[in-house]
């Protein structure tokens, strides 16, 4: 089982940028999956995630406005647009996979997810 995120790269400061990660080992229809962030010298950040069923999107504070996150559950792939990205978004970006759940509170705890893919880095200058 694995996930696979592409699409980082460098950027400026205002421009957008779409993330993908693509479930291979297994179908995730049945998995939330979410996408968190680890900067530099900070701890690891909740991003997005969805539900399950594709009902349910949740952003974190910092992102919100600006970030929205998709699936294509045909394609096991999720999909993280990131619009008017700023400084601070500068960040390796990973996705993961939880079993079912849709709530809040279970999306947005990293503990809840038992497949992580191995991070792309997004890097946004001034």
């Amino acid at each position: 089982v694995q996930l696979q995120a592409y699409g980082g790269g460098t950027v400026q400061a205002g421009d957008s940028l779409r993330l993908s990660c693509v479930a291979s080992g297994r179908s995730f229809g049945t998995y939330g999956m979410g996408w968190f962030r680890r900067a530099p010298a900070k701890d690891r950040e909740f991003v997005a995630a969805i539900s399950w069923l594709g009902d349910s999107t949740f952003l974190g504070d910092s992102v919100e406005g600006r970030f929205t996150i998709s699936r294509d559950i045909a394609k096991n792939t999720v999909y993280l647009q990131m619009n008017s990205l700023k400084l601070e978004d500068t960040a390796a970006y990973f996705c993961a996979a939880a079993p079912v759940g849709s709530s809040r509170n279970y999306l947005t705890d990293p503990t809840s997810y038992d497949y992580w893919g191995q991070g792309t880095l997004v890097t946004v200058s001034s």
